[in-house]
């Protein structure tokens, strides 16, 4: 029986066959890149270093360091050199002939990034609360689709609530959001941390009444002296400011009446049924003849904001909905106000 040499390969327990030793050098994962595919293409195409290089704008000697480097990568030769001409072998041959179509596919994703970025095309999936889709979206959204057609913006209503868990959740893009003066945008499941925040209107947040009530001849409301009148509320969210609002003014506010819809509010106001406090965004929405709005005593306001994330802002087409958003709310008139 002969000595085991130094080439003889060790036998499988399983199979009695010869194994090949582990490769103690596993190749990079990004041992084949898209440069050196195009170079293998052009290669095949044009038979030579010379002929490559003019097909790929570059020189000879780059183009053979470049098949080195390669080589090098991959563990293996790849064009066989025989003087002037070269031949690619047969791992040569294989990366030229996967190269056409993973280039195509390179060459086709560039082209969609660059329309991308260029605006003619994209995605923006935009949310907002009822009173800013009646006012600040429908001129944001004019905006954006006459300055670039191939975006496209979906819209859908919603109350800040539901738009900035969508965003949290990724089934949101933008959201148009609001709090009250003193409370922050976010609280729980509404937390903005790590969100951008981009400030669009501070809106006033006034008395509405009919114009039959002993106030509608003020110059201002005193919330301090509304401790026995009928109150309407809104959303969930009006009404938890309408309550923090009289518990400041020393009473809880008798809330008869209860509706999200605010031209039923104006309607109820108007035909007496009770007062409410409204933010000069809705007062611009639903005009009503018959009811005045007053400035408040002590003052309340509302911050109205464009929430998105910090990658989804560098976005193009979200950063020009973005854009068209803040140029829409310095647009906005001066509230409607009632006749007194």
């Amino acid at each position: 029986m002969g000595e085991s040499g130094a080439g003889t390969r060790p036998l499988s327990a399983a199979t009695g066959k010869a194994t090949r030793p582990p490769d103690p050098t596993p190749y990079p994962a990004d041992m084949i890149d898209a440069a050196g595919l195009r170079v293998m293409r052009a290669i095949a195409d044009g038979g030579s270093f010379t002929a490559a290089a003019h097909l790929l704008g570059s020189s000879q000697p780059a183009i053979s360091q470049m098949v080195r480097r390669l080589e090098d990568r991959v563990g293996t030769v790849l064009v066989e050199r025989t003087g002037r001409s070269v031949r690619l072998t047969e791992a040569g041959e294989v990366l030229a002939r996967h190269a056409a179509p993973v280039l195509s596919a390179i060459d086709a994703a560039e082209d969609e990034i660059a329309a991308l970025k260029g605006l003619s095309s994209g995605r923006v999936r935009l949310m907002a609360f009822p009173s800013a889709s009646a006012t600040l979206v429908p001129k944001a959204l004019a905006h954006v689709k006459a300055a670039h057609p191939g975006v496209n913006i979906t819209f859908t209503e919603a109350e800040p609530r539901e738009s900035l868990a969508a965003l949290r959740a990724g089934e949101c893009d933008l959201a148009v959001a609001f709090t009250y003066e003193g409370v922050d945008v976010g609280r729980g499941e509404e937390d903005v941390e790590g969100f951008v925040v981009v400030p669009l209107v501070d809106d006033e947040v006034k008395l509405a009444v009919p114009r039959s009530h002993p106030l509608a001849k003020k110059k201002s409301a005193d919330l301090s002296t509304l401790a026995d009148e009928t109150w309407i509320a809104g959303c969930p969210r009006c009404r938890g400011h309408l309550v923090e609002l009289a518990r400041v003014a020393g009473f809880s506010p008798n809330v008869a009446f209860e509706t999200e819809d605010y031209v039923a509010v104006m309607g109820l106001i108007a035909e007496g049924l009770g007062i409410a406090v409204i933010p000069d965004l809705i007062l611009r929405t639903v005009h009503h003849d018959d009811i005045v709005a007053l400035p408040l005593t002590p003052a309340s306001r509302r911050r109205i904001e464009a929430v998105t994330t910090p990658d989804l802002e560098r976005v193009p087409a979200v950063a020009e909905t973005l854009h068209a958003l803040k140029e829409s709310a310095k647009s906005q008139p001066k509230p409607v106000r009632a006749r007194t």
